[in-house]
């Protein structure tokens, strides 16, 4: 147990981690950008990157399967995913609905633009990659690596200002866009704290990145017009996020809060974890008491 446990071991394994989703991004990303273009390339090298990383370092050094980094399937994880995705599209629409009903904002046309539901489709399914690749990357076999040694909150805390950090090259980020990225880092965070899987932070992540487009908003600095409507806000850039979108308003500071008590008080089902749950073998067993003659 002790070796699992080893402050230069883990950190060899991370540094490892690091340099094979690296490698691996470098290597994929300028094919897959040519293949599919730039919003393709993104999500798809994102999602490709660390399936390869978590892949390969749990091969090396836990002799595990991918599905350990805690994306095994099962009913709890059925259960996870809705949780995380009913809470990501509440909190989604509790930064523009209120806006629309107070008449901060209105939806208006974009002229050439048009719903249609392949390009949703589409749309959700890049997204889907999105999220799925920077949860795996992010949430996947180093963090836990480190939450293990080094417990949740002193790995959850740093690994989401890095997630936040890791945004602050998007088109038209600002100082609050990258706080609150980084206050989404924490959340998704404390979700793989809460379930010990991957699915309870991919729900958050997904619903909350594929409502605001379709409510006709930027997501992160993109712009993604799939309904053929965008919000058009009356409200400064302080309550709209601007051009960088919703994630650099105020109004998802607050809604940040609201997600940490939904899941406090959310029933997620806490899974098993090879990497955190050490097998009952290695645990260290309490001395017995002598036998009497």
């Amino acid at each position: 147990m002790a070796g699992r446990n080893d402050p230069i071991r883990i950190a060899v394994h991370v540094a490892v981690y690091l340099v094979l989703y690296f490698l691996s991004i470098n290597l994929f990303g300028p094919l897959l950008a040519w293949l599919g273009g730039f919003l393709v390339g993104i999500t798809t090298t994102a999602l490709v990157g660390a399936i390869f990383t978590n892949w390969l370092a749990l091969r090396i050094f836990e002799d595990r399967p991918l599905a350990d980094a805690g994306i095994r399937w099962s009913r709890a994880s059925a259960d996870n995913l809705a949780l995380g995705l009913g809470g990501g599209i509440a909190a989604a629409l509790l930064v523009t609905v209120p806006a629309l009903a107070f008449g901060a904002a209105r939806l208006v046309h974009v002229p050439g633009e048009s719903w249609s539901a392949v390009s949703t489709l589409v749309l959700a399914g890049l997204l889907a990659f999105g999220a799925a690749g920077e949860e795996l990357f992010f949430r996947g076999y180093g963090f836990q690596a480190v939450v293990a040694r080094a417990g949740g909150w002193a790995t959850v805390l740093p690994a989401g200002l890095i997630f936040g950090l890791m945004h602050a090259r998007n088109p038209h980020a600002s100082w609050f866009s990258v706080v609150n990225t980084a206050g989404f880092g924490i959340l998704f965070g404390y979700a793989y704290l809460r379930s010990h899987d991957l699915w309870l932070p991919f729900g958050l992540h997904f619903g909350w990145n594929l409502s605001l487009p379709l409510l006709g908003v930027n997501v992160s600095g993109l712009t993604m017009n799939v309904t053929g409507y965008e919000l058009s806000w009356s409200a400064g850039p302080l309550w709209s996020g601007g051009q960088y979108g919703p994630e650099a308003s105020v109004l998802t500071g607050g809604v940040l809060v609201a997600l940490f008590a939904y899941l406090f008080r959310a029933p997620v089902r806490r899974q098993f974890s090879p990497i955190l749950d050490p097998p009952a073998e290695l645990a260290v067993c309490a001395s017995s008491p002598p036998l009497r003659s």
